[in-house]
């Protein structure tokens, strides 16, 4: 290790493909990651110990005591001080490694305030829990050229992958629709294990650091996928998918989620302290199958028309067309939250 490599990061300078070169790209890097709570919590701190320079950390969202199972950045104490969680992991990021300049979001990332959020970014890495922010953040860094990771986790399985524009299949070649709200598990229904986050967060932060330090030819061009409950790892080569895929997004240079076309509608209901949530355009949903789902989640009255599911100090009703109106609240963040929760995103 050289003198202008910082002794704190010795041992990471001594893996030779990274190097002091590749460390000094790290000190000069700035990363956008979007959302903290599980994986983004441990994408954050891994980038932030290793000398990122720059990290912007944005979510929406509070700590809660069933966080900390698996969120890491997070304590008791955060619980008690009812805090914000970008504000939170900034307190502890900073404690970590004063030298890196952290910059806490307590916001939605909307296409609104993506291209603040991401312009004078090198790497976005996905933190998030939906669907919708995974498609604005891919339609913007096709458009842009600004490489980004996805990854995601729910029970024992997670997966992740590595766009570069340009040079590999982006999401929409993988899913050119995002899923139906109610079609996939959440946390709060399928449950999760904290392994699987650590997993899959590592993955994500070893492929950031790759891009970071100037090296991403070593960047995995496939879709990586662990079951660490059946112990299957497995990974599905996207080399064809990205010469083959007619994709509407890195293809046609059709950019609807950024553009706001697609996405979540909201509207606060005067004077019924409750939020609706309006799905995109034909989007349909299954009061059946997510009454299933949500069995055994809270107390749900179900007929051909809706469904209503009594949780904590929430009501949720869901329709036929996907739209859903969250009651207990009139704060569109928390009702997205609520819903993503609950209904899946």
């Amino acid at each position: 290790m050289s003198d202008a490599t910082p002794s704190r990061y010795d041992r990471q300078a001594r893996f030779a493909p990274l190097g002091d070169d590749g460390q000094r790209r790290l000190l000069a890097g700035r990363a956008l990651v979007c959302g903290c709570g599980a994986l983004g919590s441990v994408i954050a701190e891994t980038l932030v110990r290793a000398g990122v320079g720059f990290v912007r950390i944005v979510d929406r969202d509070f700590v809660e005591l069933n966080n900390l199972q698996r969120q890491v950045l997070y304590d008791e104490q955060d619980v008690a001080d009812n805090l914000p969680k970008a504000i939170a992991a900034a307190n502890k990021l900073r404690r970590i490694n004063s030298d890196v300049e952290i910059e806490p979001v307590v916001a939605d990332v909307t296409y609104q305030n993506i291209t603040g959020l991401a312009t004078n970014i090198d790497v976005i890495v996905d933190g998030t829990d939906n669907f919708a922010i995974r498609f604005l953040l891919n339609d913007f860094a096709v458009k842009y050229g600004k490489p980004w990771i996805y990854g995601g986790c729910i029970g024992a399985e997670g997966q992740s992958m590595t766009i570069v524009p340009g040079k590999t299949a982006c999401l929409a070649c993988l899913m050119p629709e995002a899923p139906p709200p109610g079609t996939t598990p959440t946390c709060d229904t399928a449950g999760i294990i904290a392994p699987i986050v650590n997993v899959i967060a590592s993955i994500e932060a070893a492929e950031a650091l790759k891009i970071l330090s100037g090296h991403e030819e070593s960047i995995s061009r496939r879709l990586t996928i662990v079951d660490l409950w059946d112990n299957q790892f497995r990974q599905v080569d996207l080399a064809r998918l990205h010469e083959n895929s007619d994709c509407r997004v890195c293809k046609h240079g059709e950019f609807a989620w950024l553009a706001g076309e697609r996405g979540d509608a909201s509207a606060v209901l005067c004077g019924r302290n409750a939020v609706q949530l309006s799905a995109p355009p034909g989007t349909s949903l299954s009061l059946n199958d997510l009454a299933a789902r949500l069995k055994g989640v809270g107390h749900i009255q179900l007929n051909a028309f809706l469904l209503r599911l009594y949780v904590g100090d929430y009501v949720i009703t869901a329709f036929p067309d996907a739209r859903t109106i969250i009651g207990g609240t009139n704060d569109v963040a928390t009702a997205r939250r609520v819903h993503a929760r609950y209904i899946g995103a």
